[in-house]
């Protein structure tokens, strides 16, 4: 198939433009490289079956594909929180631009959707029939509510036009090609740890995350949008649940150091739980992570160990 993947040259993007090429697939990478990294794909790029387009989502394009995957997004706080309106039109604007395309040439679309949608939850493990607690005027509301629009839309897409949409709920994902200093919780432990700095833990430590390594999220991806008629939204990621004092524990181990830390006020609207429910993943895909936190550190680990000499300071945030 011809394939597009927006924000394929970022951190998820990436890895899912790789593993379509090594499918066999015609594969088109739009990036605008605000997040993503020409790194990420350079070794894609004389591949015959990749091409490259510099292009912001939130500018029409006229492609012909068979399959969108629409990952066009800075996904943490501290990206998608420096100019938060472009945040929002990202996901509308983009959204919009990427069904239009998809109702046009007839083409499946995923959307990247997020576990953010969830917001602070009130229920634990979170469900896909759940319907979230979200501030909307918020500091993180232009991320989360503009990926719940983005569902709004898909859905309206798919009702009103019969378009065949899949809606991926991602939660937590870690693994190499992430950004050092975008602030999300692993880079910042791992970055911190190997600089022999304390590691900064926000409010007392005892939130809780699950993280999910990149190969088994992109296993995920593309086991939805290969699957027939799954029009409801679908958790992907690992029930493996941590608190973020344990993550900070495991990345110790991993890196092999002894580590101190540093207790900073807790973010606005920082969620206190996060866990998915993954039985519709389970029983709708046949999907479930198979590699766990303690080896998907390790392979992280090695990634930033390899590419030491860029590891930049950390910035506050955490997700």
């Amino acid at each position: 198939m011809r394939i597009v993947v927006t924000g394929g040259a970022g951190f998820l993007g990436s890895h899912l433009c790789e593993r379509l090429l090594d499918a066999g697939h015609d594969v088109i990478c739009l990036d605008n490289f605000f997040t993503g990294r020409r790194e990420n794909i350079i070794h894609l790029l004389d591949n015959r079956r990749f091409e490259l387009l510099r292009h912001d989502v939130i500018e029409p394009v006229l492609l012909e594909v068979d399959q969108i995957y629409n990952l066009a997004c800075p996904a943490s706080p501290i990206h998608y929180q420096y100019n938060p309106v472009k945040t929002v039109k990202t996901n509308v604007m983009g959204t919009i631009n990427m069904l239009g395309l998809a109702k046009r040439v007839r083409a499946r679309i995923l959307q990247a959707s997020t576990s953010e949608v969830y917001g602070d939850p009130e229920i634990h493990p979170q469900t896909e029939d759940y319907w979230g607690h979200v501030n909307c005027i918020g500091i993180r509301s232009c991320y989360d509510e503009g990926k719940r629009l983005a569902e709004t839309l898909m859905m309206d897409y798919h009702r009103q036009n019969g378009v065949d949409i899949r809606i991926a709920r991602i939660f937590n994902t870690y693994g190499p090609r992430m950004l050092e200093n975008d602030g999300r919780v692993v880079s910042n432990f791992i970055v911190q740890a190997l600089k022999g700095q304390e590691l900064t833990i926000y409010g007392k430590g005892e939130q809780t995350r699950s993280f999910c390594y990149v190969d088994d999220l992109i296993e995920g991806l593309i086991r939805l949008m290969n699957t027939d008629a799954v029009f409801e939204p679908v958790n992907l990621g690992n029930p493996g649940e941590f608190t973020i004092r344990e993550l900070a524990e495991e990345v110790a181990k991993a890196t092999n150091r002894e580590v101190k830390i540093r207790y900073e006020p807790l973010p606005q609207d920082d969620p206190q739980q996060r866990k998915p429910d993954i039985t519709r993943a389970r029983n709708l895909l046949g999907w479930e992570p198979a590699i766990q936190l303690q080896e998907g550190l390790k392979k992280t680990v090695a990634y930033f160990e390899a590419h030491a000499a860029r590891v930049a300071e950390p910035v506050r945030s955490e997700k």
